[in-house]
């Protein structure tokens, strides 16, 4: 009798965990700082403002009208933008569409983003999995004397 109620508790919980029509309940984001982002991290979604951008590749394809091997190959473009938040700052890496949204003196919420290193350095970069929004003026000030791409990471290999 007691494995029954068991069972059907179970079947309870799991039917309140969906809401009806919209699948499983998506969890909320948890918004990290830019001071706690560390190497090889990923997945983060930060709040921040975009100090400045600085257009670094803008490739134009040979034959834009031709067949090409890749769909969406027409331009290359990728932008090193200066973000930051209240705890730091940061270069971020915008490809192609990203560089029209991230304009210097825009805030702008990054989801699922991930810490590339370059060079030794770390670079915040979103992917086709993450994305960015404009959003309304945030009411902080940038730290920018906390510049967490100038500081330089070696790899270093552990003898057990």
């Amino acid at each position: 009798m007691a494995a029954v109620n068991d069972s059907t508790s179970v079947e309870v919980a799991n039917q309140q965990s969906e809401q009806p029509g919209r699948g499983v309940v998506k969890r909320k984001p948890v918004f990290v700082k830019v001071g706690d982002l560390k190497p090889g991290t990923n997945g983060h979604t930060l709040a921040v403002k975009v100090l400045s951008s600085t257009t670094v590749l803008d490739k134009k394809s040979r034959n834009s009208s031709s067949f090409s091997s890749r769909p969406g190959a027409a331009n290359t473009r990728i932008a090193e933008c200066l973000i930051g938040d209240e705890t730091g700052t940061i270069l971020f890496t915008a490809r192609n569409d990203q560089v029209d949204l991230m304009k210097a003196g825009s805030t702008v919420i990054i989801r699922n983003a991930k810490i590339d290193m370059f060079k030794g350095s770390m670079r915040l970069a979103v992917d086709k999995w993450g994305r960015i929004e404009v959003t309304d003026p945030a009411s902080f000030t940038v730290k920018e004397d906390n510049n967490l791409s100038l500081v330089e990471y070696e790899l270093v290999n552990v003898a057990e």
